[in-house]
Order: structure tokens, then sequence, then C-alpha cells
């Protein structure tokens, strides 16, 4: 007679978690501190539209596609332009703040780990905004792009980009909505075991997709932001513990144990 042997479960580490008011006031001081950093990287007008030039130009250089190849798909209809426009305005916030929540609550290990991610690659890319302002190319009149939040709405920004008050639209480089969409996916990925769990990809699959054709970013700041993040995973690896396992009690030797002859009585063995 065999005994089954459960699988493993993986349980939430409570002793990983960090007190939440600790993360509360850390979270909200590290956006704080990047919107006024973005505030403070403003206004840098003609070195903005000059350095789109050049990535412009050194994007058709290399070879790497027109960005209004995107944009002309989503142009075809404007319900799909609409919704682009929508998922650019309203899923970048919410779908990060949503993973670090579910990985606080159910990770706490790869919460912290996601959340030093996060910080790292946002500090990176605001320092990047302060050295390389860089206007998006839905300003850029070389491109020949439609503003597509503008045009079909809905938009976040301001319709006087120099003196914007809500965001520094000259801070396309590298591209944030497609860095941390990356942090979110590779992050799901690693802390969940579902076979289907690939297809969180698809969610920087289909931002890239956004960001490109509603003309707000070029090829070239996804890979920019790529190359950071590819560093900050290198650089701030994920621990490893064991996992906890729910065992039999008491712990029993198996039935044929007993049966063999180094445990029959002394009286018995022939």
């Amino acid at each position: 007679m065999h005994t089954r042997s459960e699988p493993a479960e993986r349980e939430p580490d409570i002793s990983a978690r960090p007190p939440l008011v600790r993360e509360l006031l850390l979270v909200a001081g590290l956006f704080l501190v990047y919107k006024l950093g973005r505030q403070a990287a403003n206004g840098h007008v003609e070195e903005a539209f000059r350095n789109a030039g050049h990535v412009w130009s050194f994007e058709r250089a290399v070879g790497l596609p027109g960005e209004g190849a995107v944009q002309g798909l989503l142009l075809h209809s404007h319900p799909l332009v609409e919704t682009a426009n929508t998922y650019y305005a309203a899923v970048h916030f919410p779908m990060t703040l949503g993973f670090l929540v579910w990985l606080y609550l159910r990770r706490p290990l790869h919460y912290v780990w996601a959340r030093r991610i996060l910080t790292a690659l946002t500090g990176a890319a605001l320092a990047l905004h302060l050295l390389f302002p860089l206007a998006p190319p839905r300003m850029l009149h070389a491109a020949g792009l439609v503003d597509t939040a503008q045009v079909y709405g809905p938009s976040v920004y301001g319709d006087t980009p120099a003196t914007d008050p809500m965001a520094n639209q000259f801070a396309a480089m590298p591209s944030l909505h497609f860095g941390w969409a990356l942090v979110v996916a590779v992050g799901l990925i690693v802390a969940t075991r579902s076979r289907w769990r690939l297809l969180w990809l698809l969610h920087p699959a289909l931002t890239l997709l956004v960001i490109v054709g509603t003309a707000n970013h070029y090829w070239l700041d996804a890979i920019v932001v790529s190359a950071l993040l590819a560093v900050a995973f290198a650089a701030l690896r994920l621990p490893r513990t064991p996992l906890r396992r729910h065992l039999a009690w008491p712990a029993t030797l198996p039935a044929q144990t007993y049966a063999s002859p180094a445990y029959a009585p002394s009286g018995a063995r022939r």
C-alpha cells in the first residue's frame, strides 16, 4: 500500500512583508519626487525638438520602421484609435498599482523585489529626462503624424506643451509606459505558476503598439527603457527562499518499509 504525496503549495511569506504604512509613505514619496523631477525637467523646448530630429534621423538610418506604419492601422477605425488613447491614458498607473498591491498581499518577497526594480528604473528614467529632453513624434513636424489624443480623445496632456502644469511632455525618452508594463509582465510571470502566465506579455506588447501608434513615443524610447530594465534585473535579483510545504502529521514510513526483512522481528527471520 503506497501513500500519496501531495504537491507543494506556495504560501505567502508573511515575514517578508514590509509594514504597510511605511510602504504607502515610501511609494507616495517616490511618486512625488518623480513628478517634481519631471516638472523640473520641463521647459527645454528648443533642445527637445533638436533631439527629436536626431532620434528620427537615427531611426531611419538604422532601418527601424516608421512610427506612421502603426498609426496608419489605428486611423482606419475611430473606435480603435479611441481605444488606444484610452489604454494610454487609463491603464498605465492602475495596472502598475494593482500589480504592486497583489504582490504585497500574495507574494511579499516578490513585492520588495518589484518595488526596487521600479524605483531603480524610474530613477534612471528621470535622470535621462533631465539630460536628454525629447519632444514626442506627435510634435515633430517632419514625422507627419497625428496627435491622436488631441484629435480623437481622450487626452492626458494640456494644449500647450511648454507650460503644461500636469506633465512634462518633453520626457519621451525613455518610455516608462513601456518600461513599467514590462516590469508588470515579468513580475507576474515570475511570481505565478499558471501555465497561461506568459500571456502577461500581451500587456507590454499592446502598450508598445499604443505608445507608438498614438505618436507619444519613438521605437527608440522603448529600446532604451528595455536596456535600462535589463541592467536593473541583472543588478537586483530576486532572492530565493525555500517553499513551505504541507506535510502529513505524524510522518510515517511507507507500509512496504515495515514489510522488508531489515525491519522484521528477530524471531520471524529465517
